[in-house]
């Protein structure tokens, strides 16, 4: 089977190529015999009737300064390829939202990945919400007495924007933390949206678990391990990958939320847990591939695929 795919993704030329999920993703479709092109969001537009973006045809390599050899940038009818890839790191802004609505109108005769309708209505923190006897305690408010109270609650707590990635902007507010209020008007004169908080679950000092699932079903996952004095465990912030195996209770959550993952089209996901704990449903721009092939020797890029082709006969 030889597909038509594009990626809409960040600039190609910038990625690690040995940690982007992306890239590992767009390689293993390459060596399955699949067309590949690439574009940026802002290249995406809609005119009669058509949703098109300004793609480049690309050829792939794990070669460092030599990844990619990239044509000339085309008109590309996405309605006539067979696989749109929604693989744009956030911010989860109203141009990402945008970019949403646009593939909307090509899926699922052009199969987008992942569903953009579902991307846009699970946000990353938003819908482990709907499975409360998984997460720690949680807030979503803007209001200030209303955080107050939550965290005269739970005592130590963390504080994040809504719509954030990567670890940016997540603070611990522990019992003798007086920022709040600052926090709170640094955040709040940024843009209207609500915080969340989360009681803090000292579990994280060992590490926060990514688990990766493929339709559905849990393929391995790797520890991220916060730097020393830190209590982010993001890679971008300096989190250090390590090897891990799925607990029983890793197995009961992603069996808790599998289905709704498989029904809504969420093909490749990646979640967060901590301790007990899930904190995370990622369905924008998961990571993880890379680590995990390299610590168990799994393909998560191509058991994705077969995800996929499948779904394309």
């Amino acid at each position: 089977m030889s597909l038509r795919v594009a990626y809409q993704m960040d600039p190609i030329e910038t990625v690690d190529i040995f940690a982007d999920s992306t890239f590992r993703i767009a390689l293993e479709g390459q060596k399955r015999g699949h067309k590949t092109w690439v574009y940026s969001p802002d290249k995406l537009a809609f005119h009669d009737g058509r949703v098109t973006a300004r793609a480049r045809p690309v050829t792939l390599a794990q070669v460092k300064g030599a990844h990619v050899d990239a044509g000339a940038e085309e008109e590309l009818d996405l309605g006539t390829v067979d696989v749109v890839w929604l693989r744009q790191d956030p911010p989860f802004d109203m141009g990402y939202i945008t970019t949403t609505h646009l593939l909307d109108m090509i899926h699922p005769q052009t199969l987008v990945v992942n569903d953009p309708f579902w991307v846009r209505n699970f946000p990353e923190k938003l819908l482990v919400l709907q499975f409360p006897d998984l997460t720690p305690p949680t807030l979503i408010a803007r209001d200030l007495a209303t955080i107050r109270a939550f965290k005269a609650t739970h005592g130590d707590v963390i504080l994040k924007p809504l719509y954030g990635n990567g670890g940016a902007g997540v603070f611990r507010l522990d019992p003798n933390d007086r920022n709040l209020s600052s926090l709170h008007e640094l955040f709040t004169g940024i843009n209207r949206e609500p915080l969340i908080v989360q009681k803090f679950l000292a579990a994280v000092s060992a590490g926060d678990k990514r688990i990766i699932l493929v339709d559905g079903e849990p393929i391995g996952a790797i520890n991220r391990v916060p730097a020393q004095g830190e209590t982010r465990s993001n890679m971008h912030v300096g989190g250090r990958p390590e090897p891990v195996t799925l607990t029983a209770r890793d197995h009961e959550i992603c069996a808790a939320i599998g289905p709704l993952l498989r029904e809504k089209g969420q093909i490749f996901v990646g979640i967060d847990v901590i301790g007990e704990y899930l904190t995370e449903i990622n369905v924008t721009s998961p990571t993880g591939l890379q680590e995990l092939e390299r610590f168990d020797g799994t393909n998560g890029a191509a058991l994705i695929w077969e995800a996929i082709e499948a779904k394309r006969p």
